[in-house]
């Protein structure tokens, strides 16, 4: 059910769009955005990877997921923050690009990041890797698609996006989805339990 709502999601974007909640994107910097997760400004993160090597992208090819718990006394106090990054860096040349990712996240916490942004999603440009952000999310029941805001095509990484949610993680499939014969492709990502 959940990878029909998935795909149903990156096809039908268009559509779920007029019906669904476009969730508010900031930019922020890091290491500045770590104060909203732990008043020491230090967060430290648990990786997870799901290799695409079996992909037109090919070997070295990866989605990585990332989360950190919210300590106490700070905004995101009571969440978990979930960071997401599509590297395609050391992959292959393939030449079709990917416009966007679908994932079944649940709710999401609004919080006030960095320069006194309220938002859903914050994209790390400053101070991270990555060269393409995020153009918009957008949330229909419990399923985020994010779309690029430029093609990420081979050579380039996504800077990391996040948000932060309200339970554990637990492993789940999601959608990156792109133009050509790059297609619907599934990769594991850590979600909130819901």
């Amino acid at each position: 059910m959940k990878r029909s709502l998935i795909l149903s999601a990156a096809l039908f974007g268009s559509l779920a769009q007029a019906q669904a909640a476009k969730l508010t994107v900031v930019k922020v910097a890091a290491p500045p955005v770590n104060c909203v997760f732990n008043t020491t400004c230090k967060v430290t993160v648990q990786d997870s990877v799901s290799n695409l090597t079996w992909t037109a992208f090919g070997n070295g090819a990866f989605l990585q997921s990332r989360t950190y718990p919210a300590t106490a006394g700070t905004p995101g106090a009571g969440t978990t923050a979930y960071e997401y990054r599509v590297d395609l860096r050391n992959g292959t040349s393939f030449t079709d690009c990917l416009v966007g990712m679908v994932i079944d996240f649940g709710p999401v916490k609004k919080l006030t990041y960095p320069q006194n942004q309220p938002a859903h999603v914050f994209v790390v440009t400053q101070g991270g890797i990555g060269n393409v952000g995020i153009k918009s999310a957008v949330q229909d029941g419990s399923v985020i698609t994010f779309t690029f805001d430029n093609y990420l095509c081979a050579g380039q990484s996504s800077f990391f996006f996040g948000l932060a949610g309200m339970a554990t993680p637990k492993k789940t499939p999601g959608t990156l989805f792109g133009v050509g014969s790059a297609g619907f492709i599934q990769a594991d990502v850590r979600v909130p339990t819901h």
